[in-house]
């Protein structure tokens, strides 16, 4: 599989939503309970500062990423984002291509630091990849990600200096 990260195009919103709302239904990464429809999504994607799409040889959509700040004003140096990869081609190294590009972005676009606020603990497959990009875990907020199943799991924090 042929991938290019590209920033987003309009005609991207259904792709992106279709991977996103994927995401969100598997309810062990993303703090949402419910998907976008394109409407939805259209309006949350153009808020961003910037926003990517992995796609394939066909230009499918196969994974993106948003990046906004974390913080406002005094600490609107600080970046986030959200990488979602479609859950039929994980393990192809699509979420490092992302991240790469989303550190390359945030420095271009002014920010100093790249912040994860709630990795959840058991992505280990994140982890590694913070890990091998040179991220630094920083906190354990207990209990921070409402599970599936009911239970409280502890999230993590990492930063990285662009």
């Amino acid at each position: 599989m042929d991938i290019t990260v590209r920033g987003y195009r309009p005609s991207d919103i259904p792709g992106m939503v279709a991977v996103w709302n994927r995401v969100i239904e598997t309810g062990t990464a993303f703090p949402w309970y419910e998907g976008f429809d394109e409407t939805g999504g259209a309006a949350y994607f153009s808020s961003m500062d910037y926003n990517a799409v992995a796609v394939d040889e066909d230009d499918r959509v196969v994974g993106l990423y948003t990046l906004h700040p974390n913080n406002v004003d005094r600490c609107g140096h600080i970046a986030n984002t959200s990488i979602a990869v479609d859950t039929a081609v994980r393990g192809r190294g699509i979420g490092e291509l992302l991240l790469r590009d989303c550190l390359e972005q945030a420095a271009a676009h002014g920010f100093r630091v790249m912040q994860f606020n709630s990795v959840v603990a058991s992505n280990t497959y994140a982890q590694r990849l913070y890990d091998k990009v040179g991220f630094t875990r920083i906190g354990r907020l207990p209990g921070g990600f409402l599970m599936p199943d009911g239970h409280y799991e502890d999230v993590l924090l990492y930063y990285h200096e662009l």
